[in-house]
């Protein structure tokens, strides 16, 4: 009885390690969002929908960040992972979509052409993918191997 009280201890020790790390997460990604976006405000003058996209992307990559770290030494936190990788190879696409803006100030055309970092943000999301599809891999692995033993 008392082993059976220890673990259940432990377990809710461990839960607890788990959501207070999922949360100071989520807090660090969002003052780290509130400093960057201080710098980004005077572009949202020019963009009319750039803070709602910008707050989109930021809630909802928080989200995933927060249910991978609840979710952590499960399939379930590989899974979570690579939907956040793939959220980020979507949401570029959609939201960047060719990667060239035109904007027109006055009297002044200009033309911002953003290709460059919509493909090293993509294969720097792929190279994400690929490592959250290795890690459940190996996690799958590992798995079956203690279970032969």
């Amino acid at each position: 009885m008392t082993t059976k009280a220890n673990d259940n201890s432990k377990n809710l020790r461990k839960t607890i390690f788990k959501a207070l790390k999922a949360t100071i997460k989520g807090i660090v990604f969002y003052v780290v969002y509130l400093i960057l976006w201080q710098f980004l405000a005077p572009v949202s003058e020019f963009v009319p929908s750039f803070h709602q996209m910008i707050e989109t992307f930021v809630s909802v990559y928080i989200a995933l960040v927060i249910v991978a770290d609840l979710t952590s030494d499960t399939i379930f936190q590989h899974f979570f992972n690579t939907a956040k990788a793939l959220f980020v190879i979507v949401y570029l696409m959609l939201s960047l979509k060719t990667g060239i803006f035109g904007l027109t100030l006055e009297t002044m055309s200009v033309i911002v052409d953003v290709r460059l970092f919509l493909v090293i943000a993509m294969l720097l999301s792929l190279l994400g993918l690929a490592r959250s599809v290795m890690q459940a891999i190996n996690y799958v692995n590992e798995k079956a191997e203690l279970t032969h033993i």
